[in-house]
């Protein structure tokens, strides 16, 4: 595993590479990303900010989506994949905001974790992202793979794993955008097949990096 100072080295080189590290989905109310980032799985960012102004445009009230046709938002949503789950578990979502937290995104965990489709990246993205909590980490494909490569985590696919491994190494105070940062590594340099390491800012102290270079 890493040194403090290690880590350090590659949270300020991510930062510099990537100074504004936001999420890519784009949204204007709380609850706007909580249902974009479900949309989003299994599917691109860029897609889901295609798909997202027809579906508020159609729906743009929280209660307007709790009495929404199921099968209407599934048309909306249908080029995002799972359609169909995706669409229940938006509709049933903004029911229970609406019913249970006075139409407000929770901010705890155990509270994110109850709406239908949320999980602990998920839940995590919006304690980061909304309510500015230190200490999110958000364990996509990227994050899980880049910060194994990098030497960060021992390099399990285990997104609780991943999770529980980078809250122990990185600053709470930086955990948050430094995902959103992996997310944006990962699409330019940091690729699953082929990745670009004459590109990349941190190589030095990635491990992968250096196990090819010493072979």
């Amino acid at each position: 595993m890493k040194q403090p100072a290690e880590v350090e080295a590659i949270v300020a080189g991510l930062k510099e590479s990537y100074p504004e590290g936001i999420c890519s989905l784009q949204y204007e109310k709380d609850y706007e990303l909580l249902f974009a980032v479900r949309l989003s799985a299994q599917c691109t960012d860029e897609r889901v900010n295609k798909v997202t102004p027809d579906l508020y445009g159609r729906f743009p009230t929280l209660e307007s989506l709790a009495q929404a046709d199921v099968a209407e938002v599934e048309g909306l949503i249908h080029s995002c994949g799972f359609f169909r789950a995706k669409a229940r578990d938006i509709v049933l979502s903004a029911r229970m905001l609406l019913d249970e937290y006075g139409g407000k995104v929770p901010s705890e965990m155990e509270d994110l974790l109850r709406l239908p489709g949320v999980g602990r990246k998920t839940a995590n993205l919006i304690q980061g992202d909304i309510f500015k909590k230190p200490g999110c980490v958000v364990a996509d494909t990227h994050c899980i793979r880049i910060s194994g490569r990098l030497g960060l985590t021992d390099g399990t696919k285990d997104p609780a794993k991943v999770e529980q491994q980078l809250r122990a190494v990185l600053p709470p105070e930086e955990s948050n955008d430094f995902c959103h940062r992996l997310v944006l590594h990962g699409r330019a340099v940091c690729m699953a097949r082929g990745p670009e390491c004459g590109k990349c800012a941190v190589r030095a102290w990635c491990d992968w990096f250096n196990r090819g270079a010493a072979e």
